[in-house]
């Protein structure tokens, strides 16, 4: 194990957090809150070890897979720790605990919250919530790999440990490039987001952080009704973006390079739209047979929740734990389904759905006939069987997080559909779940173990599994394993 590269990469991320937070801070002194002072402990905090660990680089700049997933984790962790202090210095939120599942919440792009009455909390603090959805929507490691190169050729290992999906490769050659147009249409997405809602005549705090929250499919709104009050102008244009921002953005990309034909011909956006429209149709003509309604209402609504719950948002429009069963049985699917890979939503992906049921119909082949040699092919292409068995070990793993999760947080003794929906919204980095951890509710009844679960979840859901559990494995720290 390479330490010195590890403690190199989670020195830069603390430092880097340090700067973000001085936008915070100016909010703070803009508004006249009387915060300025814990928002200067806090960036010292963040910023005297971050400089120190990222001020001596490692003599050794050998960067292995193991160094990869480890330093993501680590990464990931200190920065959840030190993203906390403004929230508990201030005493916004008093328990630390609570403090660091908010804004780990808020980093996962989660936006499972324990507040009670958000529209109370200050605008500056307001603004670093969301904000967190921003940073981490893309990843801070895959910012960092923006601004400078790190360890060589081999930091597509810090990428692919930090970006949601089975497999990433580089858009151009140098992967620092890749990295630069990644954030430059995440930027260029979310400004266009944050002018069509100037448009619709919210103020520019709302738009911002309403479009941070869209744009990492966190979920963190201003309001304490989600977007129950918002006009519907406002609905639409937020229903488009989590959509759009819970496609694969190498879509995007083959756009932009006018590859058409390349980008349309992506099995997963395909499917993607395909699940959407079904699960948008399905729940409309539900919502309309049990008179909740007209068509207009109905659509709207089922079109804002499908965007939202599919792409992991979490945004709500309506309390849809209010709703027949059948539509929130769909919802549930939508959850673990997700968003595509390489984009910045979270659940299982539908690249993950897509191998799953092509692995199905290959095994029906075989049972009928057992002699013809059989592969499983996506866009064209033959997945080799090492991407098979990755993908299914990545399902077996989440299988284990998932009910070791809720065994753990039944302790609290809340009723089934509370647990399971709570472990399903953080794994899968959703937020709201139903039952007690409906939209109209929160996650502030649990207790500290289970908070401290929910966020391991929160976390293996965005890192896609591996680099938390590779933290707990003995071996993993050994300098001969």
């Amino acid at each position: 194990m390479n330490y010195s590269v590890i403690r190199w990469l989670v020195g830069w991320v603390l430092s880097l957090e340090a700067a973000f937070l001085l936008i915070p801070l100016a909010l703070c002194l803009g508004y006249s809150e009387p915060y300025a002072v814990d928002y200067l402990i806090a960036i010292a905090v963040t910023a005297l070890p971050g400089l120190a660990m990222a001020a001596r680089r490692p003599k050794n700049p050998a960067f292995y897979a193991r160094e990869g997933f480890v330093a993501t984790a680590l990464s990931w962790i200190f920065l959840s720790l030190a993203g906390a202090l403004p929230f508990w210095i201030s005493g916004c939120i008093p328990k630390y605990t609570d403090a660091l599942f908010e804004v780990i919440s808020g980093f996962t792009t989660t936006g499972a919250s324990i507040l009670r009455d958000v529209e109370s909390m200050p605008k500056s603090l307001l603004f670093w919530r969301s904000f967190t959805h921003w940073i981490g929507g893309m990843g801070v490691l895959v910012f960092l790999l923006a601004l400078l190169p790190m360890a060589g050729g081999q930091s597509i290992l810090i990428m692919r440990a930090e970006s949601p999906g089975p497999s990433v490769g580089k858009l151009v050659p140098r992967l620092q490039h890749t990295a630069v147009y990644l954030y430059g249409i995440y930027l260029g997405m979310t400004v266009a987001e944050v002018i069509v809602l100037l448009i619709g005549k919210l103020d520019l705090f709302s738009a911002l952080c309403i479009s941070f929250g869209t744009a990492g499919t966190g979920g963190f709104g201003v309001l304490n009704d989600s977007f129950a009050s918002y006009s519907t102008y406002v609905q639409v244009a937020v229903t488009v973006f989590m959509f759009a921002f819970g496609v694969n953005f190498n879509f995007y990309f083959l756009m932009l390079m006018r590859k058409l034909r390349s980008a349309f011909s992506m099995e997963e956006v395909r499917c993607y739209f395909i699940v959407f429209v079904a699960a948008m149709s399905l729940i409309t003509l539900n919502l309309m047979s049990m008179e909740y309604g007209s068509f207009g209402y109905c659509l709207l609504h089922a079109a804002f929740q499908c965007s939202s719950v599919m792409t992991t948002t979490g945004f709500s429009s309506v309390d849809f734990d209010l709703w027949p069963t059948f539509s929130k049985t769909v919802l549930i699917c939508l959850m673990f389904v997700g968003a595509c890979a390489g984009s910045t939503g979270g659940g299982i992906k539908v690249s993950r759905m897509i191998m799953y049921f092509k692995n199905i119909g290959r095994e029906l082949r075989r049972l009928i006939h057992p002699r013809r040699v059989t592969v499983v092919r996506m866009d064209g292409k033959a997945l080799d069987s090492g991407m098979v068995a990755s993908v299914n070990m990545w399902l077996l793993a989440y299988i284990a997080v998932f009910f070791a999760s809720m065994l753990a947080i039944s302790l609290d003794n809340f009723d089934f559909t509370t647990n399971f929906s709570a472990v399903a919204a953080t794994l899968n980095n959703i937020g709201p779940g139903l039952s007690l951890v409906g939209p109209s509710r929160n996650f502030g009844d649990f207790s500290a173990l289970s908070k401290l679960v929910l966020m391991f979840d929160m976390l293996a859901g965005r890192l896609e599994i591996f680099p938390m559990l590779l933290l707990l494995r003995p071996g993993t720290w050994q300098k001969g394993a």
